[in-house]
């Protein structure tokens, strides 16, 4: 199955962002992008791609054991930004951004102890994507927009494990489908 470990925020904050991307949805061009909806909104931790089942236990074992070992820490949805020239449009993270990555390396740790291929390690940069595009985008006018914006601040207290489905029925504008397929408290001594 398709798998990654996710920071999911709460729906009242996906909420408010929700408000300023219909916003961002109102500016020109706008059309152009695949805009992602709430069920997909997430921070990434790390992403395991297709993840044979016999390997599933020993993962989620792993990644219970960094939840655990990680206490809970403040976080919000602030400003934005873009990957490869527009292709991707996300909201950015403020808060306890050190705890944030050392989640991000524990769930990419956990991968790799428990024999995930994992590819080559990037540092991470904490983002939550609204858009993409296929083709290169001036995403500046989207960047400005997002700018001010900055949601109220959450506690983050768990880990999900995510299942992602590609689209499949081959119509325009379907979106990946996404499922927990597990969570884990943070900062759980065990």
């Amino acid at each position: 199955m398709r798998l990654f470990a996710a920071v999911l925020p709460p729906q009242d904050v996906t909420r408010e962002l929700a408000t300023e991307v219909a916003e961002l949805r109102k500016l020109p061009g706008a059309d152009a992008l695949r805009w992602t909806g709430l069920p997909g909104w997430h921070f990434t931790l790390a992403f395991y791609g297709e993840v044979d089942d016999d390997l599933v236990s020993d993962l989620s074992v792993r990644l219970e054991r960094a939840a655990h070992r990680t206490s809970p820490f403040p976080l919000a949805l602030r400003g934005g930004g873009q990957f490869g020239h527009g292709r991707a449009l996300w909201a950015g993270a403020e808060g306890d951004l050190e705890t944030l990555r050392l989640l991000a390396d524990r769930s990419e740790a956990a991968a790799r102890k428990a024999g995930v291929p994992m590819g080559e390690h990037r540092r991470y940069k904490p983002h939550l994507t609204v858009a993409r595009s296929r083709s290169a985008v001036d995403a500046r006018p989207y960047v400005a927009a997002l700018d001010g914006f900055t949601s109220r601040t959450w506690t983050v207290e768990e880990v999900a494990l995510v299942r992602s489905s590609l689209p499949t029925s081959g119509i325009a504008g379907e979106q990946p489908r996404y499922e927990a397929v597990a969570r884990w408290a943070l900062g759980v001594a065990g």
